[in-house]
C-alpha cells in the first residue's frame, strides 16, 4: 500500500471511518476499493473555472476506465497514490454519498443550483455495479427536484433509466455520453476499461427513445490518431444516427499527471508521433488555439450536415420538497478540511 508512509495508514488521510478491502473476483481482479465515509459530497467549482455549472458530486475517486489521457489522474497524487496504475486500480468509494447528498440538499442555505456529475471521474465506472451509489443519488435529486446533469462513458447508466425518467418529470435532467472516435484499435489501447464506442452510442439511442434528451461530448479528439476529416465525419455521422441532440468536440489536453502517462503510452504504441506531440503541446497542456478552432469548425460543419448542433447548458430550476428533513446549514467545498480541491472539467479526460 502507498499509505504506509502516512503513519497510521488510510485513516491518517481520510479519518477514522475508513475500511480498505481488496476484492479478488473475476470481475474486479486487481482492483482495490477504499471505502470512506465522506464529510461532504456537494463540491463547489473553483471560481476561476469557465464551466457552465458551479456544483459537482463525485462519489468516486480513481477510475477503472483507465483512459490514459484522463486529466483527473493528478488527483490521486493528493492521496499519496501514483497517477498511473494506482489511478486505474485504487478506487476510493464514498459509500455514504446518497445519504450525505440528501442531507445537504435539505440544508437551509442550499438554493437548488444545478449539480453536475461525471466531471471528475465517471460515476458509472465498473465500481458502480458493485456499490450502486447512483440510484440513491438520483433519487435524492428527484425528491428535491434539483436539476442535474451526468457525463459518462458507462452503459450502466441505463440501469437507472426509470429513475432518470422520474427525475425529468420534476426538474431539468441532462445526459451526455463521451464518444471521441470510432476506431476500435485506438479504443482498445487508449480507453481499455470503457465500453466500446458503439455501445456508448447505443446508450444515446436508448435514452433518446425513452424521452431523455442526450448529447455527445466528442472527446477527446486525439491529434494525428483521430482527427482526420474522414474520421471526424464518420464519428459525427454515427452520433447523429444514434439520435443525439447535440455534439460538442473537445481536443485532447494533457495536464500534469495525465501528460506523463499519455506520453509513455504514445512511446509504446506510436513512437513516431512523440516528436510531433512535443512540438504541438510544448510545455503546455493544450493544443494550439488554431488547431482547436479547426477541429471545432470541422465538427460543427459535419454536425450541421447531419442535422445536430453544439451542446447548450441546461437551465436550472428547483421545486421545493414536500417535507424537507433537517440538514446542515450548508455544503462544505470538499471532503476533508484543508484537502486539495478536486479539479472540475466538463470532460472525462
Amino acid at each position: 500500500m502507498r499509505w504506509d508512509n502516512l503513519g497510521d495508514g488510510p485513516s491518517a488521510l481520510f479519518g477514522a471511518d475508513v475500511v480498505s478491502r481488496t476484492v479478488d473476483t473475476p470481475e474486479f481482479r486487481g482492483i482495490t476499493f477504499h471505502e470512506v465515509r465522506a464529510r461532504s459530497i456537494v463540491n463547489r467549482v473553483p471560481g476561476a473555472s469557465r464551466m457552465p455549472f458551479e456544483w459537482t458530486v463525485n462519489p468516486y475517486r480513481g477510475c477503472s476506465h483507465a483512459c490514459v489521457y484522463c486529466f483527473a489522474r493528478k488527483t490521486h497524487g493528493y492521496l499519496d497514490l501514483d497517477t498511473g496504475q494506482d489511478f486505474d486500480s485504487q478506487i476510493v468509494v464514498k459509500v455514504n454519498a446518497p445519504e450525505l447528498l440528501r442531507r445537504e440538499l435539505a440544508g437551509r442555505r442550499w438554493r437548488g443550483d444545478h449539480i453536475a456529475m461525471g466531471t471528475n471521474v465517471d460515476c458509472y465506472q465498473r465500481a458502480e455495479g458493485r456499490y450502486r451509489l447512483m440510484p440513491g443519488i438520483i433519487t435524492a435529486l428527484r425528491d428535491y427536484a434539483n436539476p442535474f446533469s451526468i457525463l459518462t462513458k458507462g452503459t450502466l447508466v441505463l440501469r437507472d433509466l426509470a429513475l432518470l425518467q422520474q427525475a425529468a418529470e420534476v426538474t431539468d435532467v441532462g445526459i451526455s455520453v463521451s464518444v471521441g472516435f470510432l476506431d476500435r484499435e485506438l479504443w482498445r489501447t487508449v480507453e481499455p476499461g470503457t465500453p466500446a464506442p458503439e455501445r456508448r452510442l447505443d446508450v444515446v439511442r436508448t435514452l433518446t427513445a425513452h424521452g431523455i434528451p442526450c448529447g455527445v461530448l466528442m472527446a477527446p479528439v486525439i491529434p494525428f490518431l483521430g482527427d482526420a476529416p474522414d474520421q471526424l465525419r464518420a464519428t459525427v455521422r454515427a452520433i447523429a444516427e444514434a439520435g443525439a441532440g447535440s455534439v460538442t468536440p473537445l481536443v485532447l489536453h494533457l495536464r500534469p499527471g495525465a501528460r506523463e502517462w499519455f506520453l509513455a503510452w504514445l512511446e509504446r504504441h506510436h513512437p513516431h508521433l512523440v516528436g510531433r506531440y512535443r512540438t504541438m503541446y510544448g510545455d503546455g497542456a493544450y493544443a494550439p488555439t488554431w488547431y482547436q478552432r479547426q477541429i471545432t469548425r470541422q465538427v460543427h460543419e459535419f454536425a450541421a450536415e447531419y442535422g445536430i448542433g453544439p451542446s447548450r447548458p441546461g437551465a436550472a430550476r428547483r421545486l421545493p420538497p414536500a417535507d424537507p428533513a433537517p440538514g446542515p446549514a450548508g455544503a462544505p467545498a470538499d471532503d476533508r478540511p484543508g484537502s486539495p480541491p478536486e479539479p472540475t472539467q466538463l470532460t472525462l479526460m
